[in-house]
Order: structure tokens, then C-alpha cells, then sequence
């Protein structure tokens, strides 16, 4: 399935320019791997959109923001995880989980607490264009990587003043982002864009699901269908997830995308070495919508393509509108 984020149009979030029907600049803010070609656009969808292409619900054209999130015991409960737009799940060291939030269609006060990044982040994130990364550092053997990639990166050193450490709970589990001051002080941070996603009724099939569990292999989530909220309730290690201010965690739209998950060159700073899961390539996915499972599949040809999710018959397969959680998870 061919797609086509090379003509996706890269801007700076603010206000959308008026842009003439015959003609178009081509390579505004460009993302290229480091070339000087300057990738062709087509206008703007989000001139006209006013539909979130992450969740399917109404939304401004706005920057996207993605943030590394701790998810081991001490760190929770979150802060603004329920804000997200897109929440991904992906396997760090000794077989625990760490989050990448994307934010785009609100803004909460607080997001975190924060925690360093990884190499399978960058290419996780190609998809966006250009989108601000915020992240508490990254192992230093990364830090060329993360400079050299179509992101803009400000991480805790870089922008102090917009994370704030809390009293309730000790380091490193303890620091929070401010995420209007972060992009206050990011530029040329790309809106949202299309990455593949569809929203709209469901398929005619699919299996009544009332609970799934996801295992890695050293963290346990589970999600449970609510016929009263119409969304999914998150358990981590079993226990109900929730946020500071008390939320139940609850997306709409729970996809378990199965692929390949292999070590890196890189390890933390106890030595273990990191996993890098790859998002670029194609495989089963199993999505879960409306209190029934679907069985489907995921494609993503290129870095900078599309993730395109569909059916067992090929058919591109809706989602639910509101909150998306992707677990990327072994094969």
C-alpha cells in the first residue's frame, strides 16, 4: 500500500498562511535526511481541517508535541496523560515499558513525570514531520542522533525553565513538563499532519472482547471495555490506572501492533542493553473498538511514511474517535 508523506506539508505551528489554489512553495520547512532537496507539499489540510487527524474529534491545527514518560511503579500515577492525543507503548531495558505521549489537540498544565529517550523514538517519529521532542536526556553515544533528526529537541538541559521538579515522590521520578513554555520556546515545530489513521464506523466483523491484556516482559497492561464510558480502562501490573488528579485512563481506540523488537548498540547507564523496536516495515495488529477485537494488519514502507492500519480483507480499518493507545510490542 503505497503512501505519500513526502507530500505532506511542513510548517511551523501559528497561524496558517493563505496560500494560492495553482502554486505552492515547495520544501517550507523541510525534513529531509539531511539533503538540500526540498520535499514537495500540497496545501495544507490543516487550512481547512478542523478535525484532529490523531483522534478523529474536532480540533485546531496545532504543534505536535511528544513526550518520553516514566512508567515504572514509582512513577505513577501521571500527570496529563489523558490529554494525549496518541499514547505509544514500547519496551526498554530489562523488559520494562516506557510511554511516548503525543500531544496536539490539548495542551495540559503538567505532563510527566519525564524520563531520557531512545533511539527507536526517532524513527517512531519521522511520521510527524518535524515535531518537538521533550525528554528529561538521552545516553550520550545518542545525543548525535537525536541532533541529526527531524526533531525539534529540548530535552531538561536545553529548556530549563520549562520543567519544574516535584516534591511528592523522589528523583528521577520527580520531573515534570511545562508543555506551553516548551513549545513557547521551540521553532519550526511542525502542526499536525495525516500519518495514516482513520476514524469512522467500524468493520461488520470482529470478536465481542470484554478485556485484553498486553504482556512485555517484565510489565503487564490491561484494558477493559466500558459500555458506559464507550472506552477501554486501562490496568497497569494490576492495578487501575489513573491520574494525579484522579482520571481514569480511558482511550477509545487500543492497538496492539505487533513487530520486531531487537537489540541496539546502546545501553543504559547499568549497563542493560536498550531494545530498539521497529515501527518501519509491516505485520499483524491486533485493534480493539466499541467492546470488540479486529483482526488487522500495519504498514509503514519508509521513516517518513504513513502508518496505515487495515483489515484482514485490505480494507482500511476505522478507528474510534478520541484517545489511541499503540502498544508496540514482540512479534
Amino acid at each position: 500500500m503505497k503512501t505519500r508523506r513526502g507530500q505532506r506539508h511542513r510548517r511551523a505551528g501559528g497561524a496558517v498562511a493563505a496560500l494560492a489554489a495553482a502554486s505552492l512553495t515547495l520544501g517550507l520547512f523541510g525534513c529531509s535526511d539531511g539533503g538540500d532537496r526540498p520535499e514537495p507539499t500540497r496545501p495544507p489540510a490543516s487550512a481547512q481541517q478542523r478535525t484532529s487527524f490523531f483522534t478523529g474529534l474536532p480540533a485546531e491545527p496545532a504543534p505536535v508535541l511528544a513526550v518520553k514518560i516514566d512508567n515504572v511503579r514509582p512513577a505513577r500515577p501521571h500527570t496529563g496523560l489523558d490529554a494525549a492525543d496518541l499514547v505509544y507503548v514500547e519496551q526498554v531495558e530489562s523488559g520494562l515499558s516506557r510511554i511516548l505521549a503525543v500531544f496536539s489537540s490539548r495542551l495540559p498544565p503538567q505532563v510527566g513525570p519525564v524520563r531520557s529517550a531512545r533511539e527507536s523514538d526517532l524513527e517512531l517519529l519521522r511520521q510527524f514531520g518535524r515535531p518537538a521532542l521533550a525528554y528529561s536526556g538521552a545516553q550520550s553515544a545518542l545525543g548525535p542522533l537525536i541532533d541529526a533528526a527531524p526533531v525539534v529537541a529540548l530535552p531538561h538541559g536545553r529548556a530549563p525553565d520549562a520543567y519544574v521538579r516535584g516534591s511528592d515522590r523522589p528523583a528521577p521520578h520527580n520531573l515534570y513538563l511545562l508543555p506551553g513554555k516548551l513549545l513557547a520556546a521551540a521553532r519550526g515545530v511542525s502542526d499536525a499532519s495525516d500519518i495514516g489513521l482513520r476514524f469512522g464506523a467500524a468493520p461488520a466483523d470482529g470478536r465481542p472482547t470484554a478485556e485484553q491484556t498486553v504482556r512485555y516482559p517484565s510489565a503487564r497492561y490491561a484494558f477493559t471495555w466500558s459500555a458506559a464510558q464507550k472506552r477501554w480502562l486501562v490496568a497497569m501490573d494490576g492495578t487501575a490506572a489513573r491520574t494525579t488528579d484522579g482520571k481514569r485512563l480511558a482511550p477509545a481506540t487500543v492497538v496492539v501492533q505487533y513487530t520486531e523488537v531487537r537489540p541496539s548498540k546502546f545501553r543504559d547507564r547499568g549497563g542493560s542493553v536498550s531494545p530498539y523496536t521497529e515501527t518501519v516495515g509491516s505485520g499483524r495488529a491486533l485493534v480493539l473498538r466499541d467492546g470488540r477485537a479486529f483482526d488487522a494488519r500495519w504498514e509503514r514502507e519508509s521513516a517518513a511514511g504513513d502508518t496505515v492500519f487495515t483489515t484482514t480483507a485490505g480494507e482500511r480499518l476505522n478507528f474510534a474517535r478520541g484517545q489511541v493507545w499503540i502498544l508496540l510490542t514482540a512479534r
